[in-house]
């Protein structure tokens, strides 16, 4: 989908204080805003070098604010003021924005808080609102951010006392002056985007010269949003990978013995490309030789399922009163009432004239596969919304639903395979060897929600997928067959153009997971 990615380089970025001989300095960390091209128009920051004094938000009316870096605690943002900016296109210096310490990777503090706060949600649904505004924009100057921390505050009160007394910071006045020495923006080389599928044969007794049928379990692991370092998406789609993992566990340790192994092959597709119109799926899809696509019964992908109470939505392309899509919701609604929820039926029908590709299962239904999605999502993401961006932090997650939604799944696969339906049988039983097992889950949650994930930036060889790779395999008493597949992200159309990711960066993994940008203040 998108035509351009530009790098976002490690730079040093330096707080320094404009006092007579500048010997206050401060030493923050901060997050570059994306930059992209999709099908020749440019959306993001377009600039990445700096080289102006520190403002806040108490500026005289009508000052000029074109050499001026505004530094902005979205805790106060006006996102009025801010679109009135960008989109009249008015004359600024840069933009940093301080975000809350709930948002960054590195806070365990907040890991297990209630995430339905009433405050923090407002706060959730503000940054989610400014991350909208600055990703579909093409905002002339640079944009930065930062997390909040004595440091930024301490430089930002009194970047405020001398906006509030009309004294512009000066070497002889005093003041902040940021600074930025950074080489143009490059677009990045084609990249590949790999996906990652798991093989559990079933069991064929002699003589069976017939396909078995086989049950497609998918997720996409990559993320997108306004500060690429900052996107883990612990949630989008951080659980659905997390559940994927300890459901693919679950039916290794199952099918390990031949007396339990189930009639149906199982497939596990860990998918690529996800925020660009899950353009990795479809080449998964499309790589498959045709007996194995025509073998499969029906697909489940995850997407968000870390975050909800009480109620989790099946989203379908083919109408309700489909056979097979009855049989999927009817068996999983069973097993949800014996959990204590609910599963609710979203269908929304697909036009195949219209490249844009909303949810994962829409891949599948493209091919006549019958396939759905899980997900606590009411409605389908507008693009490059619920990608795994700023606000989609650990914070917001609960361990808990994971859980639920993984023995949703799996109970419900269960009882297809082995023909249990509507019996109330508990195959994954807390007490049993075949439980859900919650350091797992909680233990590839915290490396998902700490690990940025956008696609241009990963390698097939990333230490990230790698680890991916031997998610499902050496933790368990069987190991699945394992096979990767990769192809480059070309030919994906989107508005009747063909777009593509060009140009050299350098390798993500190098960076750290951390991709920081240090900002230099200095006189």
């Amino acid at each position: 989908m998108l035509e351009s990615v530009y790098s976002m380089i490690a730079l040093v970025f330096i707080l320094l204080a404009c006092v007579e001989l500048c010997d206050a300095a401060t030493v923050v960390d901060v997050y570059r805003l994306i930059q992209y091209d999709i099908s020749g128009s440019p959306f993001g920051s377009r600039l990445a070098s700096l080289n102006h004094h520190a403002g806040s938000l108490h500026f005289p009316p009508g000052a000029d604010l074109s050499r001026t870096v505004l530094m902005i605690p979205v805790r106060d943002l006006n996102i009025t003021f801010l679109e009135e900016y960008i989109v009249e296109r008015q004359p600024l210096g840069g933009l940093l924005f301080l975000l809350p310490q709930m948002f960054s990777f590195e806070n365990r503090d907040g890991t297990r808080s209630n995430h339905q706060d009433h405050g923090n949600e407002l706060l959730k649904n503000l940054m989610a609102e400014l991350e909208q505004l600055l990703i579909h924009a093409n905002v002339p100057y640079p944009v930065y951010f930062a997390f909040e921390d004595d440091d930024i505050d301490a430089v930002l009160a009194d970047v405020k006392r001398n906006d509030a007394i009309g004294q512009p910071a000066t070497a002889t006045t005093g003041g902040f002056k940021l600074v930025v020495s950074a080489p143009d923006p490059k677009k990045l080389t084609s990249p590949t985007i790999t996906n990652i599928q798991g093989w559990l044969p079933g069991l064929k007794t002699d003589g069976d010269a017939s396909q078995l049928p086989t049950i497609a379990i998918v997720a996409s692991y990559d993320t997108f949003g306004a500060a690429p370092a900052l996107s883990v998406g612990s949630d989008s789609n951080g659980s659905g990978i997390v559940a994927l993992l300890e459901i693919a566990r679950l039916f290794s340790l199952l099918y390990s013995n031949p007396k339990t192994r189930g009639r149906y092959n199982l497939l596990f597709g860990l998918t690529s490309g996800g925020p660009y119109n899950y353009n990795g799926t479809q080449k998964w899809l499309r790589s498959f030789d045709q007996r194995l696509r025509e073998s499969i019964d029906y697909a489940i992908c995850l997407n968000s399922i870390g975050s909800w109470d009480n109620e989790l939505l099946i989203h379908v392309s083919k109408p309700p009163e489909n056979a097979y899509i009855k049989q999927i919701f009817e068996g999983f609604s069973n097993v949800a009432e014996e959990l204590g929820f609910k599963v609710g039926l979203k269908h929304k029908k697909i036009n195949i004239s219209n490249p844009r590709v909303a949810w994962e299962h829409e891949q599948f239904s493209r091919l006549r596969v019958t396939a759905a999605t899980l997900s606590e999502l009411f409605t389908a993401p507008e693009l490059l919304e619920s990608t795994g961006g700023l606000v989609d932090s650990r914070h917001f997650v609960n361990e808990t639903a994971i859980i639920r939604s993984v023995k949703l799944v799996a109970e419900s696969l269960a009882r297809h395979i082995y023909d249990h339906q509507g019996k109330n049988i508990k195959i994954f039983a807390d007490d049993s060897s075949l439980a859900v097992n919650p350091s797992y889950i909680q233990s590839w949650l915290d490396l998902l929600s700490r690990t940025p994930r956008v696609a241009p930036f990963l390698s097939k060889n990333d230490p990230f997928v790698m680890a991916l790779k031997k998610g499902w395999g050496n933790d368990q008493s069987s190991t699945p067959p394992l096979l990767c597949c990769s192809g480059a992200l070309e030919h994906v159309t989107f508005g009747g153009s063909q777009v593509y990711v060009e140009g050299c960066c350098q390798a993500f993994s190098k960076l750290s997971l951390a991709d920081v940008v240090m900002l230099r203040f200095g006189a």
